[in-house]
């Protein structure tokens, strides 16, 4: 029998004060597609860095291929085999395809690179790849698929036996998932040994053949997939029970406080018309590139618009000036939490503080006790899981990120909440107390518009749904009609209308995402 491509079995890892990995254990088989799965802050990152090569582990059994391992470099690690395919993979953007693939080791001579062999090479696995990706054009521009099937197209002309995915479908479409799930299978079949890390279950369940669980930086458990469910898998995540993943209560609707007549940015969207009232949560769902995060930067002032007019409390908010739309009253928690959400080299403290810094400052002068004296209850009261509010917000995990960026924007106490993605790239268990959150906020009253790419959350979370295509709004929907298949079936027919629930005939296809 064949030797385990990967096993990690007991392994530990501090950095300082911290326990990142208490017991863990991992047995990858070669020929396998094997999910880790694990709520944010579980430890499946660091047990994956010490595999790549990142960190190396306290104490514990690595072995690849039947042999001891211990990397003390990532370029150990790609030596030994070992590739790492990233949710947003970092490649040279001004070499061409084929130059990225063989970077460092170019066929040819010293003194000369060989080009047309180079070429030939990277075509020949393109087309065992089953992908259609022309090796001379420049790596800029490229999709996150695409970049994707580069670093894996890398892996294979490095022979490397053990790929890790981690979370790369979180930017695709339905096809681009498609198309990298046949690859990895491809790859299985070929005898690679392969780890999936994803919060999505869905994948999980299509695509894998075993499924261990981690908590809290130990080892759960490893199960075939035949053999679990999607319950028990979270039951084991969170140590608990989640019965409700979407615990929407109902609150009393009050008046209106958005409302955005006519707005118009040409290319991008198109006489698009809403409202949002008090204590209401209002879903704005549609296919990934419909507008809707192009929508909620105009209305907040990040991006200008050619017409129309937002007016927020009756009281019409200019154009292009997010400040203003802030001293309104208006809070914006962007899709992209670490590139737009976090000063990710500042302390949990002076993130939390970073908008009402002004107003906490004496004299021009912010001192640290003022920021914390800020921060500290906003922490509290979302139950970010970090030792101290001078914790670098680069070191945390994504649902701790996104609890920041959320304490952020409700320290400004805002009458409207806009939220891009809640919970893209958080786990299970930080799910539901984002969902709960919201819910309660809308409770007291605030007015809140919700961007998700994932159907089930918009269905779950929203009194009405909006649904944009191709930059309109196509539909109005009554929480109590809205279903999947009007839902995409609104989001795919750009001659729809906004006309509540009138938009419910035709079905559409049977979709866990809105961006499928």
């Amino acid at each position: 029998m064949a030797a385990a491509t990967l096993v990690l079995k007991d392994v530990s890892k501090s950095f300082g004060a911290v326990r990142a990995l208490r017991s863990a254990s991992l047995t990858v088989q070669p020929g396998s597609i094997h999910a880790l799965v694990g709520e944010n802050g579980a430890g499946k990152s660091t047990l994956i860095k010490i595999v790549a090569g990142v960190h190396r582990r306290d104490a514990g059994v690595f072995e690849l291929n039947g042999q001891e391992a211990d990397f003390g470099s990532t370029a150990e690690s790609k030596a030994a085999g070992v590739a790492v395919i990233y949710q947003e993979p970092t490649l040279f953007p001004d070499l061409d395809v084929s130059e990225n693939i063989f970077m460092g080791r170019q066929p040819g001579r010293s003194w000369r690179i060989d080009k047309g062999a180079m070429y030939a090479e990277a075509a020949a696995l393109f087309q065992r790849l089953g992908v259609a990706i022309d090796p001379r054009r420049p790596a800029k521009g490229l999709s996150i698929a695409d970049q994707q099937i580069l670093e894996i197209a890398k892996a294979i002309s490095l022979d490397a036996s053990l790929l890790i995915m981690d979370e790369p479908t979180a930017a695709l479409s339905g096809v681009e998932v498609e198309r990298l799930f046949n690859v990895a299978r491809q790859l299985r079949d070929e005898g690679r040994g392969i780890v999936f890390i994803s919060h999505r279950f869905e994948e999980v369940f299509e695509l894998c053949d075993t499924v261990t669980v981690m908590r809290d930086g130990e080892y759960v458990s490893t199960e075939r997939i035949a053999d679990t469910s999607v319950d028990g898998i979270v039951a084991k995540m969170v140590g608990r029970e989640v019965s409700e993943l979407f615990p929407k209560t109902p609150a009393e609707i009050g008046d209106v406080v958005l409302d955005v007549a006519g707005l118009t940015s040409p290319g991008l969207f198109r006489d698009v018309s809403f409202q949002v009232r008090a204590g209401e949560i209002v879903g704005l769902a549609g296919l990934v590139g419909a507008g809707r995060s192009e929508i909620a930067r105009a209305v907040f002032g990040v991006d200008s618009y050619s017409e129309g007019s937002v007016r927020l409390g009756g009281a019409q908010i200019p154009g292009g000036n997010p400040r203003a739309a802030i001293a309104a009253g208006m809070a914006l928690i962007p899709e992209d939490r670490r590139k737009q959400g976090l000063v990710t080299e500042g302390s949990v403290a002076r993130n939390v503080a970073g908008v009402i810094r002004r107003g906490l400052s004496r004299f021009g002068v912010l001192t640290t006790a003022a920021e914390n004296r800020a921060a500290g209850p906003w922490s509290a009261k979302l139950e970010v899981k970090t030792s101290a509010l001078d914790m670098r917000a680069a070191t945390m995990s994504g649902g701790n990120q996104q609890k920041v960026v959320i304490a952020k924007w409700l320290a400004t106490n805002p009458s409207l909440l806009i939220i891009d993605e809640p919970t893209r790239g958080i786990d299970v268990g930080t799910k539901s107390e984002v969902h709960r959150l919201l819910s309660d906020l809308a409770g007291q009253g605030m007015a809140i518009l919700m961007i998700s790419s994932e159907l089930p959350e918009v269905l779950g979370m929203a009194d009405r749904v909006l649904v944009v295509c191709e930059g309109r709004l196509t539909a109005d929907i009554a929480r109590d009609d809205a279903t999947p298949e009007n839902v995409m079936h609104a989001a795919t027919h750009r001659d729809g209308h906004v006309a509540g629930a009138t938009t419910a005939g035709g079905a559409g296809p049977d979709s866990q995402e809105v961006s499928a």
